[in-house]
């Protein structure tokens, strides 16, 4: 068993990945990342239409795909749905939890019902999805799970109470988690991924209580920036976690440093930053999927491609801070060795 557990799961091999919330967003961009590299994508969310359109760009960009829809706040739907992608690619390699939902607005004028259904689908439905993947992948003693977070989940702001609360949820149950595996010295990962601000059709799809369309606070990354996170932390699960994007190394270092300071900042930019003046509203996702009614897909992207970083370069130096320090080191270097002649040749 020891000699096992030595034997990393190679993140060159194609692999059998599930992605919730895979119908949209960033998880429909995810999939996509992980079909490009030629890996078996088994695809679970509620909306049909989103699903169908999901398989068919993994199709196309090399994976192979497999479509299971189910609400992931609903414990033994996530259990057979695991049970089936088992059953149909072997077992499974890796588990991205990504699904969520979520209210806009002030929090006394979110219904206990409606922060429940939040709490249930974008917390519980990654503690359900976790205990799912860890049945099958414990036994065979390897495996990863990624949580996709958010800076928000260290940092909340106003007008989304229910999503910020779900979030650090869900940093605190995968710390004490890794904490476990890594006692058991379990050949399973686990990593979270803290997003930035997304460009994904939520912001219409949304139940909100603003007199505003709501908006991601800017900068806006494309998801597929996201993505590229996404799989690169499937792969290197040994660090605990990975920060995406400028504004999320910039908000959660301000936070650990100003935290008061930073609690006025938003008090005094946080309301009018998430909401556009009027626009059309879409159907919300809160308690069926956004693409039922109109049977429309909505795709990954949002409205706000115009405005979206389709590239993050503090994104690219958290995946490669080995090859970024050792370039810094040598440049170091060689500042002082040139220091060095200079001296000499005066």
């Amino acid at each position: 068993m020891r000699e096992f557990r030595k034997r990393p799961l190679s993140p060159d091999r194609p692999r059998a990945v599930v992605v919730t919330g895979a119908g949209g967003g960033v998880g429909r961009a995810t999939a996509r990342a992980f079909a490009a590299r030629g890996d078996r994508v088994a695809l679970l969310a509620r909306g049909r239409e989103g699903l169908a359109a999901a398989a068919e760009e993994v199709e196309r960009a090399g994976g192979e795909a497999l479509v299971v829809p189910v609400d992931v706040s609903d414990a033994q739907a996530v259990d057979e749905a695991a049970e089936r992608v088992a059953d149909t690619f072997g077992g499974m390699d890796v588990w991205v939890n990504n699904a969520f939902t979520g209210v806009f607005g002030p929090f006394t004028e979110i219904g206990p019902d409606e922060y429940r259904r939040v709490t249930e689908v974008t917390y519980l439905g990654y503690v359900f999805g976790t205990r799912a993947a860890l049945r099958h992948m414990l036994p065979r003693d390897r495996g990863t799970i990624v949580q996709v977070g958010s800076a928000l989940a260290y940092r909340g702001i106003p007008l989304q109470a229910a999503y910020c609360g779900a979030k650090h949820a869900i940093q605190g149950f995968n710390e004490s988690l890794r904490c476990e595996l890594l006692h058991a010295r379990s050949g399973v990962r686990t990593t979270m991924v803290q997003l930035p601000a997304v460009n994904t059709p939520q912001f219409d799809w949304v139940l909100s209580r603003m007199a505003g369309q709501a908006r991601p606070v800017a900068p806006v990354y494309q998801p597929e920036v996201a993505a590229r996170a996404v799989v690169h932390a499937a792969g290197h699960a040994r660090r605990r976690e990975y920060w995406v994007g400028g504004s999320t190394a910039a908000t959660l270092l301000a936070n650990a440093v100003a935290p008061g300071l930073l609690d006025r900042y938003l008090a005094r930019t946080g309301f009018d930053a998430q909401q556009d003046q009027g626009g059309p509203r879409g159907p919300v996702n809160l308690w069926r999927p956004a693409d039922g009614p109109d049977g429309r897909d909505h795709g990954a992207h949002g409205r706000f491609d115009a405005e979206s970083a389709a590239s993050s370069p503090q994104a690219w130096l958290s995946r490669h801070r080995n090859r970024a320090g050792a370039a810094a080191l040598a440049g170091g270097l060689g500042a002082v060795v040139a220091a060095g002649l200079r001296r000499r040749a005066r």
